[in-house]
């Protein structure tokens, strides 16, 4: 075998093109005056090409002597190409503002359409961000997070608790890339802060002892809002699946939530009872519109119009609550199993090995409740709390 084939004046003189040096050494010239060294490797049975820098700044000698380093390196049981790649990492400093970001894209599958509502980062860009977006991620310690959360540990509590949860995964990715952080911070700098004063405030609902007057005062009112809201009551839907909801996701007496419209990224299947279907043809339409329940300019209804309705005529409560009038009163009125009530809500309620093989949708079961539930609706003895 042939070794050290190049010296500096053969080397200055060759065209564009690829000349080996021996012992897996190449120089790659990318034209007469400029090119790169590179060491061809072999490393657990797979070939590994590793730059030595170019030429002709590297001279062959410095080549050479990095190549001899590399097989030795090698021979040790190192591999030289991810040592030196580790080395490169540990010794870049990356901002916070960019592992967010990569943890960000990391997750995104995870995330509902792909997290282009912005709601993942959103506490991290009003509140994170601005202040230590710049700090490298090593730099980040309790002391760093409780300075910056202090000032909505308690007025925006839940704000706070997403963005320390969400530095939890930016750290544990920027550990997945090598780079040296505090796993512990996001833990420590919650000891610090202490135990939040902020109380958790539930959307006001109706009494489920009330809904019956108050669904059938809703039967006798003439605007789009009252048939959705009737509607949200029969259902125990979420606003956002009822709003945006189209004819053509009907089938049979059945309304077929696509993933992109639930808040748990998958689809969502209603059993539609007979007052359901009811509602439906009722409701106003809009030609031009496939909307379920359009508003007057054919677009979707807001949250916004249907609570101010509500508010107008002097309920606290607030279309989302009727999911907890209906749990309420599915919990303390029936013998509905929990997982029925939970999956009329939407709810997953099969989680790991059971999901894997429980993929009954409960229809049967669901409509049987829901029915229940519209009956209840409709009766006159809005006190009546006999058991099903």
């Amino acid at each position: 075998m042939i070794y050290n084939t190049l010296n500096p004046m053969k080397a200055k003189s060759l065209a564009a093109g690829k000349y080996a040096d021996g012992q897996g050494l190449w120089l790659v010239k990318r034209n007469q005056q400029a090119g790169k060294w590179v060491l061809r490797l072999s490393v657990s049975g797979k070939r590994r090409e590793m730059g030595l820098g170019p030429w002709p700044e590297v001279s062959i000698a410095d080549a050479r002597s990095k190549a001899l380093e590399a097989r030795a390196s090698l021979r040790d049981g190192t591999d030289p190409v991810a040592a030196r790649q580790k080395i490169q990492l540990a010794s870049k400093r990356l901002p916070l503002k960019e592992a967010v970001d990569g943890c960000f894209k990391a997750r995104q599958a995870e995330l509902k359409g792909d997290g282009s509502a912005g709601r993942w980062m959103s506490p991290l860009t009003v509140h994170i961000i601005p202040r230590i977006g710049t700090l490298p991620v090593e730099e980040i310690d309790q002391h760093v997070l409780k300075r910056t959360l202090e000032p909505i540990w308690h007025e925006k509590a839940d704000t706070a608790r997403k963005c320390l949860n969400r530095i939890n995964l930016t750290l544990k990715h920027a550990a997945a890339l090598g780079l040296d952080v505090d796993l512990q911070a996001t833990m420590k700098a919650r000891a610090l802060l202490g135990k939040q004063r902020h109380q958790t405030t539930h959307v006001p609902s109706i009494p489920y002892q009330e809904a019956p007057a108050f669904y059938q005062w809703l039967c006798k009112q003439p605007h789009q809002s009252c048939f959705v809201l009737r509607f949200l009551m029969l259902t125990a839907a979420r606003t956002g699946e009822v709003r945006f909801a189209t004819r053509d996701d009907i089938e049979g007496n059945m309304l077929m939530i696509p993933p992109e419209h639930t808040k748990t990224n998958r689809e969502h299947k209603i059993p539609l009872t007979d007052e359901a279907l009811r509602v439906i043809d009722q409701a106003h339409k809009f030609e031009g519109s496939n909307l379920l329940f359009p508003s007057a300019k054919g677009r979707p209804l807001s949250d916004a119009t249907m609570s101010r309705f509500m508010e107008r005529e002097g309920y606290e409560a607030r279309p989302h609550g009727f999911r907890a009038t209906f749990r309420s009163w599915a919990e303390e009125c029936t013998d509905a199993p929990f997982e029925i009530k939970e999956a009329c809500l939407g709810h997953v309620v099969d989680k790991g090995i059971l999901q894997a093989y429980q993929r009954s949708d409960r229809i049967q079961k669901r409509h049987k409740l829901l029915r229940k539930w519209s009956l209840h609706l409709l009766k006159t003895n809005k006190h009546d709390n006999s058991r099903s």
